[in-house]
């Protein structure tokens, strides 16, 4: 099960001018935990493929970036596949979800949604807010009684202020988990609306969804309807993301921890502002890769050419973007990254020796003896500058003699992986099914490590 881990923490802001500046913190949470317990059940239900996706994208949306419906949009979703797999508990899990708070970048009380839910069961929920936040003011200095700050069917502002349904009391303490509160979606007494008609949402929006720092996306939000209906799914997710990054600029808006491909660089956004991390030497390129054995997608260092083929062997046709005569393939390797170059979690390990027939076995055995070597490192472990590495699961770049580590994605660790079509490695964050897998591809046999 993956779980993206997006790790709570205070930051502490100069936001005056005068002697005695006022100190504003960030009220963030583990994202993750907020749709454990319903990926759980869902798949104790019987929903397999389906659940994860949906989870991912789901916590997601507690990011300080979403928008007012976004949260809601997603329970919808939660609760529609509940509904269809007839599990009361997923119902119930997707309705405390839909009332979990949102992070705070500023100490602010976050928006309502001011459009009704598709199902019935989300009827009059709205979400609590972290106690830390200052419950008078809403994102955009909105005063208590503006728009988005009265939820929806409301006449007056919440009293208390910052509570909902499952907590009527007032708002929870900062970080913690609704889910973990109560397994009560209407504490305060309301009576639950009738149940309405199944509704089964769309897929969700294929995105790269914002993450803790790490190279391989979560899971893509498409879910898998069956067999290996995913493996296609993901080809064309992937293909979207290469279309998308051709758009980007290092001036592009972007949110705390987004991935992304920037010309050939590796890119995350830190600080508002992507800062990109080369590839290397041509023919070396940033690319969005399809998983092989779960949903979702990977961003790395690759080559168009093993690009290309992960792709095509999804069955996606249009190449590494989708195009259908492939024009803009180039473009993720000609285009310049024009951010500034810091160390972040992508590398691939250029060949040392020269093509042959049989580069696939040799770049699946290679790969093998760096995750074994990978076994034995830890952070103290004498590093060159500029190396990159795993260490206990987790993506290490060599920092001023020193391995500075990057936590991976819930349910992702590092790894070492061959290319497909030419002679090399990379090291990225992936599952350890799809890691075996496309070593297993590659013909060598013993595993991740080889042993």
């Amino acid at each position: 099960m993956v779980q993206l881990s997006a790790v709570a923490f205070l930051g502490l802001v100069a936001a005056s001018a005068s002697a005695s500046p006022l100190l504003v913190k960030r009220i963030a949470q583990n994202i993750a935990d907020s749709t454990a317990k319903w990926e759980q059940a869902c798949l104790a239900a019987g929903g397999s493929q389906r659940c994860n996706p949906l989870s991912v994208t789901a916590f997601s949306t507690l990011l300080a970036a979403a928008g007012p419906c976004e949260q809601q949009d997603a329970a919808d979703n939660l609760l529609s596949l509940g509904k269809e797999l007839n599990s009361n508990l997923m119902v119930t899990l997707a309705q405390i979800f839909a009332q979990q708070p949102r992070n705070s970048p500023n100490s602010v009380a976050i928006p309502y949604c001011q459009t009704a839910p598709k199902n019935a069961e989300l009827a009059g929920l709205f979400q609590c807010q972290f106690a830390g936040s200052n419950q008078k003011l809403f994102v955009g200095n909105v005063a208590v009684g503006g728009a988005g700050t009265i939820p929806l069917g409301l006449s007056a502002p919440l009293n208390p202020a910052g509570s909902c349904p499952a907590n009527p009391a007032g708002p929870i303490a900062d970080g913690t988990q609704l889910v973990d509160l109560t397994t009560n979606p209407r504490a305060g007494g309301s009576a639950p609306p009738p149940a309405a008609t199944t509704i089964v949402a769309p897929p969700a929006k294929t995105t790269a969804a914002p993450a803790k720092t790490t190279v391989a996306t979560p899971p893509a939000s498409t879910p898998a309807t069956g067999g290996g209906d995913f493996k296609l799914a993901n080809g064309k997710a992937a293909q979207a993301l290469n279309a998308k990054f051709l758009s980007l600029t290092a001036d592009s808006p972007c949110t705390a921890g987004e991935n992304a491909c920037i010309g050939s660089s590796f890119a995350q956004c830190v600080g508002g502002k992507f800062v990109a991390q080369s590839c290397g030497a041509a023919p070396l390129t940033c690319a969005a890769l399809p998983l092989v054995n779960a949903p979702g997608t990977s961003i790395t260092c690759t080559t168009l050419a093993d690009a290309a083929a992960r792709i095509a062997a999804t069955g996606a046709t249009g190449g590494v973007t989708g195009s259908d005569d492939g024009e803009n393939d180039n473009t993720l390797a000609s285009a310049p990254a024009t951010t500034k170059a810091a160390p972040a979690p992508a590398a691939t390990t250029p060949a040392t020796t020269p093509s042959t027939g049989g580069f696939r076995l040799a770049n699946g055995q290679d790969a093998q003896a760096l995750n074994a070597k990978f076994a034995t490192l830890s952070a103290n472990s004498a590093c060159t500058a500029g190396e990159n590495a795993c260490i206990k699961g987790s993506f290490a770049q060599c920092v001023n003699g020193k391995f500075a580590v990057t936590g991976c994605a819930g349910g992702l660790t590092c790894v070492a992986l061959p290319l497909v079509n030419s002679r090399g490695t990379s090291i990225t964050c992936d599952t350890t099914d799809d890691a075996l897998a496309r070593i297993q591809a590659a013909g060598a046999t013993g595993g991740i490590t080889g042993a």
